[in-house]
């Protein structure tokens, strides 16, 4: 609990037998529930995140989106006042979660995302394309929506009430531009800070392969283009 706020943390995960217990471990006792959605790993994945003491729920379908959406389903009976989204794979670091869930308790923005491109970054924490994409995607919906963003960074907090407000659809890639788009189109509070970045543990399922970084950029303008015209 964060200045008498509940926190929940929804992490994905596929095949990150090598790092989800890394994650776990580093994570603040701050957070009040910790999911993780298996995406149908075939390692140690969930029995580590088991023993670290998360709540592991499963997620049939492939795809970024299906899995942060599986996890709000299991939260929803019994909903936190605020929701961190983290990946697994232990390229953010456990404090700047910390940060950004306080930012969102204490009152300061319904929504707080943590800027890779703002912040310290690893050498090869991102790709060139990753760079690229970025920069691409925030000034389209800069131009679109008004809404000054520098990154489509995974770790980001919100309240319960504007996430389920959002009615997130997206079950594959365009998971985090969509959450962007519709806080800039609602006119949500949303604040960016700089946050720390390292070399994933691991091969990126997205970035880590051409053919990924094609099909999720595709997603990517697709989705800005599809509420563009909305």
């Amino acid at each position: 609990m964060i200045n008498g706020r509940t926190v929940g943390v929804i992490i994905p995960a596929l095949n990150e037998e090598a790092s989800i217990g890394l994650v776990l471990d580093g994570l603040s006792l701050a957070f009040d529930r910790v999911v993780v959605v298996d995406n149908g790993s075939t390692d140690a994945t969930v029995a580590i995140a088991r023993s670290k003491g998360a709540i592991v729920v499963h997620e049939s379908r492939r795809g970024y989106g299906a899995a942060c959406l599986r996890g709000i389903e299991a939260f929803a009976e019994d909903p936190p006042n605020v929701m961190l989204f983290c990946d697994a794979d232990h390229s953010d670091h456990p404090d700047d979660a910390l940060t950004i869930a306080t930012v969102v308790c204490s009152g300061q923005a319904e929504m707080c995302i943590g800027s890779r491109v703002l912040g310290e970054r690893e050498h090869g924490a991102l790709t060139p394309q990753q760079i690229f994409g970025n920069w691409l995607a925030t000034t389209l919906i800069r131009l679109r929506w008004g809404a000054h963003f520098s990154d489509l960074g995974p770790l980001r907090a919100l309240t319960w009430d504007l996430l389920i407000g959002m009615d997130m659809q997206d079950v594959t890639w365009g998971w985090t531009v969509e959450m962007q788009i519709k806080a800039a189109r609602d006119s949500s509070l949303v604040k960016e800070i700089p946050v720390r970045y390292r070399r994933r543990i691991g091969t990126s399922k997205i970035s880590g392969t051409i053919m990924g970084s094609l099909r999720a950029g595709y997603k990517i303008l697709h989705t800005i283009a599809r509420y563009a015209i909305r």
